[in-house]
């Protein structure tokens, strides 16, 4: 008992672990490190706890340091809270609200040790004791250890709980407040209502907008007695036929509220809070997760298994995500994948969330996506899973009723009527963002706080609100579905390989042409250094950018019109090839030695073939069908390309801004670097710039940040979980459900989408900066890819991925260059070995393990 510290403050609790100290003072202790206005406290550690009902006084040791830590505080005579604090407590599984005893308006050193041991004491209550039973955490021969909180009571003009999401539907875009006149123990325990202010997130900057408010009874409220107690009174008729809160102070708490959940966690800000407003200003005195949230989804789903799976994002946002990824992220994806569905009129559930991060990696709500797209457009889970990518379950269906059938018709003839108009708005859309975006990036970031959240809120609300781009980017899967359907109806299993022939060469995408381009340059400085060595020229001998000015005007001429991309270019921590243009210059040598001419032969020789064979086995009549869905896909996937890249082109002055706004933070103390700023979701930033945030606060974020990005980056992410509040329910493990169709030790099957065959020997690479490895003809073996890849698929003869889909990007490009080409291969990089021999079959989606 002598070795533990008697009394620990704040500071104290966060060097202690949360089951000494107890949940309510471990999140407390975190609020206040992260710059939340929480009242100083005091905790007695719950190894002080008796371990038996009935204890008469505190040992003498704790008493004579609670004495003195009261009276340093000058805290004896003043009016005090003192709350449970158990192990387990306000935890994100259970909460215990209500359950254990707090006393308010205590006064003096008599009356704190009476509270502390009343407070003990209700560990063996009844309530306590069937509670801890019905949760399977013991019985009454078994209690958990209790931490005890001293706090001052603050002077309660109002008080009052709040939810950072919708406790009755769960939506995450709903903030719901709770208001009463006094002390908040009369709402917390039911004995009256107050005022509900109910907000909703706005999609495009993340702040708060006042739906509705309602006006509570009000009838009697709790104050403070003189001698120590509460009391219940009457409400003064102003007061009960007031709001407790104007509009312009509920919204001010509402914003507080979002952001002491962001910094709690801002995976899943989603918590219970307590709060106190003395009159100047509001005080948080209590914050807990919400616990057993309802499963906010389509009424068919609520008794299905809520799936998650990363088959599609793997590919575009391999490793961990910072928060400002993630705060772009959670946005985004619900405008990418409902576009499509309003176009066609289906009515989509209001607030439905698409994106959710674990392991720190993005995952698609695959249940919702499933479902969506079977009860808008009739397209089975099947089908659905094959163009995401992936190996995952699927979501049980009801039987299709006529009413149905009819239903899913006419939103199929409303999006193919409207969507070649919608698709024309997209692409003046993509040059109006290329154009916009670029000049902002010609701009000088503001050089004020003011200034930069003006400027980082007007670009970030036209980079999410870019809606015309993101049915270019989310819509683009109908006709290359359609086409593989039609295909494998007259060539059954061949429908991926002949589709893939057929999308071979034709008109490219952007993210092709820039590989053409990056080709040109490398002959272009082949020949220049030819012509300066006077022909005497190494087979990797090339002009160097800055020393010839006709490469350096040809390379610059490239960066103005590609510049904007980059190697994993989703992350905004990510530089672009404008800021860091080595990575293209090093790939010059080996596409210098890219046969062009073999690469335009084999792509016409892919589609040749595949019209040859359609001809043949088609009917007449169908073949007109056929190619049209040919040249839709085409220019679909060309379109999709198109979208992303001007989607990317903005992030680039928003990457500036950030940077921008990470010096100034730095500047003020608050950073240490700027690329600190990346750790901050953008509501932080955007307080952090107006000095909502406390520079040390914004510190002890970004260092927790810090640590958890570490643990994440050590974790191997599953490609597919069930939501882990539902890991219980449904007796499921990921093991279960994330298992990939075996494999002999020499042949694995994966999704085609490259034409032909070849051979050669494997090379792995984690990242695309190990390119200078990679000869021609090599097969490109890869984790997952996007545009900074490109390069390397000029160079290899085939290529294989353990991510992505036959909408991926690596499956995009690889059909434009008609190279042979499997994805959906996950641990093909253990099983295969650097420099094996093996053989990639783009038609049947065949890779084989040749030679070790």
């Amino acid at each position: 008992m002598a070795a533990q510290p008697a009394i620990l403050d704040w500071q104290g609790v966060l060097a202690a672990d949360a089951v000494t100290v107890g949940g309510k003072a471990w999140q407390l202790a975190r609020l206040k490190q992260f710059g939340l206005p929480v009242p100083e406290g005091l905790v007695i550690p719950a190894g002080w706890c008796p371990s038996h009902t009935g204890a008469a006084a505190l040992p003498p040791e704790l008493s004579g340091a609670l004495q003195e830590a009261l009276a340093v505080r000058d805290w004896l005579n003043k009016p005090l809270v003192v709350r449970s604090s158990a192990a387990g407590e306000d935890s994100a599984k259970v909460s215990f609200a209500g359950i254990y005893r707090s006393c308010l308006n205590v006064y003096g050193m008599e009356q704190v040790q009476a509270a502390i041991l009343e407070v003990w004491a209700s560990l063996w209550s009844s309530a306590a004791i069937a509670y801890r039973q019905k949760l399977g955490l013991g019985t009454d021969d078994t209690v958990p250890d209790m931490a005890v909180i001293i706090m001052p009571l603050l002077p309660a003009v109002a008080s009052g709980i709040a939810f950072t999401c919708d406790p009755i539907s769960s939506r995450d875009d709903r903030l719901v407040i709770h208001a009463q006149w006094g002390l908040g123990e009369a709402l917390v325990g039911g004995k009256t209502d107050g005022d509900e202010y109910v907000f909703a997130e706005d999609p495009l900057d993340d702040h708060w907008t006042l739906l509705h408010r309602r006006m509570g009874g009000k009838a009697a409220k709790a104050v403070a007695q003189p001698g120590g107690g509460t009391a219940m009174i009457p409400t003064p008729a102003a007061e009960a036929g007031a709001f407790v809160l104007s509009s312009s102070q509920a919204l001010h708490l509402a914003e507080l509220l979002r952001d002491a959940a962001v910094a709690l966690d801002f995976t899943h800000p989603f918590y219970d809070l307590e709060w106190v407003w003395d009159g100047d200003r509001f005080w948080l005195t209590q914050g807990r997760p919400v616990t057993a949230r309802p499963h906010y989804t389509y009424t068919p789903l609520q008794t299905q298994p809520a799936y998650w799976t990363r088959g599609n994002t793997c590919e575009v946002v391999p490793e961990p995500l910072s928060p400002i990824d993630w705060s772009n992220s959670r946005k985004l994806v619900n405008g990418l994948l409902t576009q499509g569905y309003l176009l066609a009129g289906y009515p989509l559930l209001p607030g439905a969330q698409r994106a959710g991060l674990f392991h720190g990696r993005l995952y698609l709500a695959l249940s919702l996506l499933q479902w969506e797209c079977f009860d808008a457009l009739g397209v089975v889970p099947k089908a659905v899973n094959v163009l995401i990518g992936g190996h995952q379950p699927e979501i049980a269906v009801p039987a299709t009723r006529l009413g149905d059938r009819l239903a899913r018709l006419r939103r199929v003839l409303r999006y193919v009527l409207r969507s070649p108009a919608q698709r024309r708005r997209g692409m003046r859309a993509v040059e109006r963002a290329m154009i916009e975006a670029g000049q902002w990036r010609k701009q000088t970031p503001p050089g004020d706080a003011a200034g930069l959240q003006v400027e980082i809120l007007r670009q970030f609300r036209a980079g999410r609100g870019a809606v015309d781009l993101f049915f270019l980017q989310g819509s683009g899967g109908g006709s290359l579905s359609m086409l593989v359907e039609q295909l494998d109806k007259y060539f059954p299993g061949e429908g991926y390989a002949l589709g893939t022939a057929l999308l071979a060469g034709g008109e490219s995408s952007v993210t092709a042409r820039q590989g053409y381009e990056l080709m040109a340059l490398a002959r272009l400085s082949r020949e220049i250094a030819s012509r300066e060595s006077h022909g005497a020229l190494g087979s990797r001998q090339l002009c160097q950018y800055g020393k010839d000015p006709e490469f350096q005007h040809a390379f610059d001429r490239f960066l103005e019109h590609y510049g904007h991309r980059g190697l994993y270019e989703t992350y905004f921590r990510n530089p672009r090839w404008r800021e860091a243009p080595e990575y293209l210059l090093s790939s010059l040598a080996q596409l210098a030695e890219v046969d062009e001419a073999a690469l335009r032969a084999r792509q016409q020789a892919a589609v040749a073939e595949a019209l040859t064979r359609i001809k043949a086995g088609v009917p007449f009549w169908k073949r007109a069908f056929i190619e049209g869905l040919a040249k839709a896909a085409r220019q679909e996937c060309n379109q999709r390309e198109a979208a992303r890249s001007a989607l990317v082109a903005y992030m680039e002055p928003e990457r500036r801004l950030l940077l921008a706004a990470g010096r100034h933070l730095a500047e003020q103390g608050a950073l240490a670097q700027e690329a600190d700023i990346f750790q901050l979701m953008l509501s932080e930033i955007l307080r952090a710039l107006g000095g909502d945030i406390p520079a040390a606060g914004v510190r002890a974020r970004v260092a927790e940040r810090n640590r958890l990005f570490e643990q994440w980056s050590q974790e191997i992410a599953p490609d597919v979980l069930i939501d882990p509040a539902q890991y219980l329910t449904w007796g499921l493990r990921e093991q279960d459900i994330t298992a990939a169709p075996e494999n002999d030790s020499s042949r694995y099957q994966g999704i085609p989408t490259g034409t032909g065959r070849a051979r050669g020997k494997a090379r792995l690479f984690r990242h695309p900066s190990e390119s200078y490895r990679l000869q021609p003809g090599d097969i490109l073996v890869a984790p997952s890819t996007d545009p900074g890849w490109t390069p390397l698929f000029l160079i290899a003869g085939g290529l294989v991925v353990e991510a992505g889909g036959y909408l991926s990007h690596g499956a995009i490009v690889a059909r434009e260059f008609g190279i042979p080409a499997v994805v959906n291969l996950p641990g093909i990089l253990d099983r295969l070995k650097d420099g094996d021999m093996v053989e990639v079959d783009g038609t049947s989606g065949v890779v084989t393990l040749l030679e070790q």
